[in-house]
C-alpha cells in the first residue's frame, strides 16, 4: 500500500502515463507542470513561492534559493512545506529581497487583490519576474477561500496596474479537454471517500475512462482559446507601486 501511495503523490503535479490512471486533475496539472516548467526556466536568483504548499515545482526550477511562504493556519503548519508563515497581509520580508516569484493557483484565494499585488510588487526586486498561475475555468474549491476567476484581459489589467508588464501569457488546455476535466471533477467529489485505497480505486474505475476519452477526443477536434482551464503569465516588475 506504501508503494501504492507513493506512485499516486509522485503522480500528483506532474502525472505522466500512470497519472492518466491516477490523477483526477491530470488535464489541469499535466497543463501547468508544462507552462510551470517552460516559463520557469526564466526564474533567477532568489525566489519566494507565494502560497507555496508543499512546494511542488522546487525541484523543476534552478534557482539560486528557494523561500516558501504560507499564511499563518493550523493546516498550513501541518501540511505545507513553508519556510515563512504570515498574517495574509504583510508578507514577512523586506522591500526587493527577491529576484523572482512564484504564484501558483493562489490569487483565486485573495480577498483582497490591490494589497496583495502592492505586497508581490514591494518584495520583487526592480526588472524581477513573477510567475503566476490562475484558474478561469474551475469549480468552487478550499470553501469559503474561494473568490474569484480572471480572464486573460483581467488579469493582464490588475498586473499592469501595480507595477508589472506582461512578458508572455498562456491559455492552459484550450481544448476540448476543458469539458472532460469539469466531468472528472464532478465525479471525484460526488464519489470521494475516506478510505484513501477505495479512494483510488473509483478514480481508476470512474475517472480514468473519461481522461482517456477526453485525450482522444481533443486531439481530433480544434483547439478554442476563449475556454481554457488556466491562465499562465510570466511578467516583470517595471515601477514600485
Amino acid at each position: 500500500m506504501g508503494l501504492i501511495t507513493d506512485i499516486v503523490k509522485r503522480e500528483q503535479f506532474n502525472p505522466g502515463l500512470i497519472g492518466l490512471f491516477t490523477n483526477p486533475f491530470y488535464f489541469s496539472r499535466r497543463g501547468l507542470f508544462r507552462a510551470v516548467r517552460e516559463l520557469g526556466g526564466r526564474l533567477s536568483g532568489r525566489l519566494l513561492d507565494v502560497g507555496c504548499g508543499t512546494k511542488p515545482y522546487e525541484p523543476y526550477l534552478s534557482v539560486a534559493e528557494y523561500v516558501g511562504v504560507e499564511i499563518d493556519t493550523e493546516r498550513s503548519r501541518t501540511t505545507s512545506k513553508a519556510d515563512r508563515f504570515y498574517d495574509g497581509t504583510v508578507l514577512p520580508f523586506g522591500n526587493a529581497e527577491f529576484d523572482s516569484l512564484l504564484c501558483n493557483e493562489v490569487f483565486e484565494h485573495v480577498f483582497n487583490p490591490p494589497e496583495f499585488l502592492a505586497e508581490l510588487n514591494r518584495v520583487l526586486k526592480k526588472e524581477g519576474l513573477l510567475l503566476m498561475t490562475v484558474p478561469f475555468v474551475w469549480d468552487e474549491h478550499e470553501q469559503p477561500h474561494d473568490y474569484a476567476r480572471y480572464t486573460s484581459f483581467g488579469l493582464r489589467h490588475v498586473l499592469e496596474a501595480h507595477g508589472f508588464a506582461v512578458l508572455e501569457q498562456r491559455k492552459c488546455v484550450a481544448d476540448a479537454r476543458v469539458i472532460f476535466q469539469l466531468i472528472n471533477e464532478y465525479i471525484y467529489k460526488k464519489t470521494y471517500v475516506g478510505n484513501p485505497a477505495l479512494r483510488q480505486l473509483l478514480n481508476t474505475l470512474l475517472i480514468a475512462p473519461v481522461t482517456l476519452i477526453g485525450t482522444a477526443v481533443s486531439a481530433l477536434l480544434p483547439s478554442n482559446g476563449d475556454l481554457y482551464l488556466d491562465n499562465v503569465v510570466l511578467a516583470r516588475k517595471v515601477k514600485d507601486v
